[in-house]
């Protein structure tokens, strides 16, 4: 039976890849909790990143034809977004995609290739995640307006998928095109 030490040596780039995406997961996570306390009460409400996208996806639905904007919840932290006068949906914390962008990035840093490659790479990634949401938040609020008997499947099942799906194949690329090989080179 292999002692620890030889387990280790043996799986050394797997290890560094969970101990590195941990790491970077846990600061980038601590990191943001740390800004929306500092956010908290703070204009814009209900932070600046939920209330930027907020206000984009109002931009898009407008340019899509659809009478939009967004106002205030005065009840809680989170947008409304009304099309035509009517409130459709609302824009929370939780919908800005700055977890999956914290989540992506932990990923990308924990099987980094080179500096350059790795830091355009997570430029990159975190451009197509945020216009992405911006756009999943647009059509699913078109989705909810026109049908709203489907929220529960396009918010909890449908649009879900779409920005997993989106973080997923910029993993895969990354992985099979751009990324650190070490850890692919251990299986071999």
């Amino acid at each position: 039976m292999p002692s620890l030490k030889q387990l280790l040596s043996k799986y050394k780039s797997v290890v560094k890849f969970i101990l590195t995406f941990f790491i970077v997961y846990g600061v980038l996570t601590l990191a943001y909790k740390g800004y929306l306390s500092y956010s908290n009460g703070k204009e814009p409400f209900p932070d600046f990143f939920t209330n930027t996208v907020a206000h984009q996806s109002v931009s898009v639905l407008n340019a899509l034809g659809f009478h939009s904007e967004a106002i205030v919840h005065t009840e809680e932290p989170s947008l409304k977004l009304l099309v035509d006068g009517n409130y459709v949906a609302r824009v929370v914390e939780g919908c800005n995609s700055i977890s999956v962008i914290i989540l992506f990035v932990a990923f990308i840093v924990a099987f980094s290739g080179r500096f350059k490659s790795t830091f355009l790479y997570i430029c990159f990634g975190i451009i197509i995640i945020y216009i992405s949401n911006i756009l999943r938040i647009s059509l699913l609020t078109i989705s909810i307006y026109k049908y709203p008997g489907y929220i529960y499947f396009v918010h909890d099942i449908v649009f879900p998928l779409v920005i997993y799906g989106v973080v997923f194949l910029l993993w895969v690329y990354w992985v099979n095109k751009l990324g650190n090989q070490e850890l692919t080179d251990d299986k071999k």
